[in-house]
């Protein structure tokens, strides 16, 4: 069975918006669209956080070498 035709889209399209009316497709979208905006913004800050403990990882170890190398 494979992907639906246009006409079969069309049809699905028009079901929906019939039973869920089109002010609360609108809301949905809103709620959807604000969804995805938050989670794209936690990847984003985990992806910066990760960044900065790998930067401070590398500055310990570069310090440790250092006064290891001093002793």
């Amino acid at each position: 069975m494979g992907m639906p035709g246009p006409l079969e889209l069309i049809i699905i399209l028009v079901i929906v918006v019939l039973v869920f009316g089109g002010k609360r497709l609108k809301n949905l979208g809103g709620d959807l669209g604000g969804a995805i905006k938050g989670f794209k913004k936690s990847m984003k800050d985990m992806s910066a956080e990760e960044t900065t403990e790998k930067a401070e990882d590398i500055i310990e170890v570069k310090t440790e070498k250092e006064e290891d190398t001093s002793k």
